[in-house]
């Protein structure tokens, strides 16, 4: 549970970067980006999971890179859900925002496990 909740205000770090790099992304506060990463975890434990099972064939077809797609998938529903609290304008931008949020994910996670260790 910790380490979950530890995922969400990492998630919801990447959402406020996100944010603030990207004019097309708006967040009301860092109360809808909680709740973004909130919906976000959700998104990605319940229907991430099939989404991948469905498109395997494309995702190993294009070497992983679809799943970048599939991350977008579950942003856009993100923002589906939560309205006006958390607004992505169009899909060529929910997929740039998908991406940075992965990799700051990366970054963030990393030095994080870096902390704990040393």
């Amino acid at each position: 549970m910790k380490n979950w909740l530890l995922h969400i205000l990492v998630n919801a770090v990447a959402i406020i970067a996100v944010g603030a790099l990207l004019d097309s992304v708006q967040i009301d506060g860092v109360g809808g980006a909680l709740l973004a990463a909130f919906i976000l975890s959700i998104l990605n434990a319940v229907v991430r999971p099939f989404l991948v099972i469905l498109t395997l064939p494309i995702t190993i077809v294009s070497l992983g890179l679809f799943l970048f797609v599939i991350n977008a998938i579950t942003l856009a529903l993100t923002d589906l859900f939560l309205g006006s609290t958390f607004d992505i304008d169009g899909f060529g931008m929910t997929i740039l925002a998908a991406v940075i949020i992965s990799f700051l994910n990366l970054v963030l996670n990393s030095l994080l496990k870096d902390m704990k260790n040393g």
